[in-house]
């Protein structure tokens, strides 16, 4: 069976083809800053977006029609458990009308539910930032008003899959271990594993540590204050804490290989603290997490694009090291688990129902 997967980013698109669990054919699709600045709303990018896969694959000899299924990254839809979701008109009006805010994730599914309707075949999305298995007490933050309670938003695409690899390497079941993964890359996530359910998460968008240039928990007075200051509107704050925050607001970079070259080759020691830092804050929620699991954790999980560091890796472990075993899965593998999702529902003829 033949699966072709999107993954749009901010100024990027990803497709990949699938024959079975073969990958036999990965393209980055650039697009053009400026044209991604005349479309007021993400679901406007689409019809241009569309056309460039189209165009991608035809030069690479394929057709919609030799397609099984199309497999798109969910983005900001409802809350939703983990699963693989058939793409349907519930799904379309929540990507119209996003109940969580705009995000270029929020295409996958779209162009692919578009691309697939067109030749009668099945779109699906594979656990999209969106999904919360949070228990209870995990969503109480310290402010009991509607609006305040803690939301899980973060990476489970490749939390899951490196869940799973970890699993197959312990020789146990996903489900029946407790689990740590962090994942390291431009944003960060750390989340708490229970028995094949992510339990408890410390996203960048909200809590836990800084990411390249998002602020994570941040000093709740002086978020107040910064928001106060003459001039300043919503949008600005918004964009302050949301991408000119993190490692960006102590070193002026936003490239993680950049802040490491500089901080162990140059001698730089703003850059070498900066490091120092993010790595802290990370072992920090790691332990939050282990606390959550009550200290009954099986291993520790680092991934993403940081983990291919050993030394930021190591800089996590000397502070972890004795709670678990650590693994590293560096990198991710989106396209994989899409792909794998759409496979298993083709083969079972099992999905999940967003409604």
């Amino acid at each position: 069976m033949k699966v072709l997967v999107i993954n749009p980013g901010a100024t990027s698109t990803k497709v990949c083809v699938f024959d079975d669990e073969d990958e036999v054919m990965r393209v980055g699709i650039s697009h053009d800053a400026a044209e991604i600045a005349k479309y007021p709303h993400v679901v406007d990018q689409a019809p241009f977006r569309r056309e460039a896969i189209l165009d991608t694959i035809e030069r690479n000899g394929y057709k919609l029609e030799d397609f099984d299924a199309i497999c798109g990254r969910g983005g900001l839809l409802k809350h939703i458990p983990s699963g693989t979701y058939k793409v349907n008109d519930a799904v379309i009006r929540d990507i119209e009308n996003p109940p969580y805010g705009e995000h270029a994730a929020n295409l996958g599914a779209y162009i692919a539910g578009e691309l697939a309707d067109s030749v009668g075949i099945p779109a699906f999305f594979v656990d999209p930032v969106c999904v919360d298995e949070l228990e209870p007490l995990a969503r109480y933050s310290g402010l009991g008003l509607p609006g305040f309670e803690r939301q899980s938003f973060f990476h489970p695409l490749n939390h899951k899959s490196v869940a799973r690899k970890a699993a197959m390497q312990l020789g146990r079941p996903y489900e029946q271990l407790n689990l740590i993964v962090c994942h390291l890359g431009g944003g960060v996530s750390v989340a708490a594993h229970k028995k094949g359910r992510v339990i408890d998460v410390n996203n960048v968008k909200d809590d836990g540590a800084m990411g390249m240039d998002r602020g994570g928990s941040l000093p709740a007075n002086a978020l107040v204050n910064l928001c106060f200051q003459e001039g300043m509107t919503k949008a600005d704050a918004k964009r302050i804490i949301g991408q000119e925050a993190g490692i960006y607001s102590y070193t002026g970079t936003k490239d993680f290989k950049e802040v490491e070259r500089a901080a162990f080759e140059d001698g730089d020691e703003n850059m070498l603290m900066a490091f120092k830092a993010i790595a802290y804050q990370l072992a920090k929620d790691i332990g939050a997490m282990s606390a959550v699991l009550r200290f009954e954790v099986d291993a520790i999980i680092l991934t993403g694009g940081m983990a291919y560091s050993d030394r930021f890796c190591d800089e996590i472990c000397s502070y972890v090291e004795k709670i678990a075993p650590i693994m590293k899965f560096p990198g991710e593998e989106e396209m994989r688990a899409l792909a794998e999702g759409a496979l298993n529902a083709l083969r079972t003829d099992h999905w999940e129902i967003y409604e």
